[in-house]
């Protein structure tokens, strides 16, 4: 009697003290109601990505075409500064390893008379290793799934009442055709079977404790499924989920079923996953191009689902200035619209680059937000 007691009173203790900061913060009072599917914010596609070398792209555009190459011309921020700009979605692709040293040698600067062996030990140790293309396109900031997460832990715990961070994964595991037109074998990614994807959980918590998460368990709560869930109004209210971290499962097909398989509206996973509508483990969604599926992310996001959308692709939109992607993106309501081009490309000469309408990082979302929602008031 004494505990429940004891526990009545903290709870209650609790809700004063709060109730006493919001009436004194516009802010606190405005994160206790407004849910995080209600507004939106910038997010980056591939965010790990460095441009490949001259070397590479001007074999690719002599022996397969420029459009291929164009398509990899942009350099992502390193992780801290894309975070300090306001960045609040990242995307990681991710290869299977469990040995080591599958990507250590990049055969394709073979063709370039280039010396292929990395010498990177973090490459030649076993764990999931982040790039875009195996052997062709492998430059980037943070060389190992491990290490880009310890990035972003040391920038949450370092600025913990940040809006909520999605972290968007793709498992890549396809094997190349022969880009570059001569006989040399490429790598062979391994396929994300029960295991590798039940890897992919643990690597999130080696990194990062379930409290700084927002797991799939988190939002369900007492629901059958997660889908009546997120349909109910049962994602986290900012207060809640401040200083989180969300993962999304990019994949669709084998890896993803594999990931759902045996865990029922994804009970005890840390990932929510890329389902259709009526699936149990509903929640979130990925929709590229707003031009094209305007009304079915507006549609999605009114019903209560989480989207992320892009605001340019392919370095068109960047090359061209043109921001009625972009412009699409934000307007559907997509709760993150991606971007490579946080800062323009000096060398496109357009200016291009994309930011959340507004200059904020955050804002209502224009289509699920409440009436009431104050943009000014969503604290980055």
């Amino acid at each position: 009697m004494q505990a429940n007691n004891m526990l009545f009173f903290v709870s209650i203790l609790g809700w004063f003290l709060i109730g006493c900061a919001s009436d004194d913060d516009p802010a606190s009072r405005q994160d206790l109601s407004l849910r995080m599917n209600e507004i939106q914010v910038l997010g980056t596609h591939n965010s790990y990505h460095i441009r490949p070398r001259d070397s590479i792209l001007d074999t690719l555009a002599s022996l397969v075409d420029q459009e291929t190459a164009d398509s990899l011309e942009y350099t992502a921020l390193p992780l801290q500064e894309q975070f300090d700009q306001g960045v609040r979605q990242i995307e990681l692709d991710i290869f299977a390893d469990p040995d080591g040293g599958l990507y250590a040698t990049r055969r394709a600067l073979i063709v370039v008379d280039e010396d292929p062996v990395s010498g990177i030990p973090e490459l030649n140790a076993p764990g999931l290793k982040v790039l875009h293309v195996q052997d062709l396109d492998f430059e980037t900031h943070c060389l190992t799934f491990k290490a880009c997460l310890e990035t972003l832990k040391e920038w949450s715990d370092a600025n913990p009442d940040h809006l909520p961070i999605v972290v968007m994964v793709e498992a890549k595991e396809e094997a190349l055709d022969n880009p570059l037109a001569i006989t040399l074998e490429f790598t062979v990614p391994l396929e994300f079977g029960p295991e590798e994807v039940a890897g992919i959980d643990d690597e999130i918590l080696a990194v990062f404790p379930p409290a700084q998460l927002i797991t799939p368990d988190d939002v369900r709560g007492d629901y059958d499924t997660l889908e009546n869930a997120v349909l109910d109004g049962g994602w986290l209210t900012l207060a809640e989920a401040r200083g989180r971290i969300m993962f999304a499962f990019l994949n669709t097909g084998t890896a993803r079923d594999h990931y759902v398989g045996g865990h029922p509206s994804l009970r005890g996973r840390m990932m929510f996953t890329n389902s259709d509508e009526g699936q149990p483990e509903a929640a979130w969604f990925n929709v590229n191009n707003a031009l094209n599926d305007g009304d079915r992310i507006r549609d999605l996001v009114a019903a209560g689902y989480m989207v992320r959308t892009r605001a340019d692709e392919d370095t068109q939109q960047a090359r061209e200035g043109d921001y009625s992607l972009q412009e699409a993106a934000f307007a559907s309501g997509g709760h993150t619209v991606s971007t490579d081009y946080v800062v323009p490309n000096a060398d496109f000469g357009t200016g291009y680059s994309a930011a959340v309408p507004g200059g904020y990082v955050g804002r209502c979302n224009p289509i699920s937000a409440p009436p009431d929602c104050d943009s000014s008031l969503i604290r980055p």
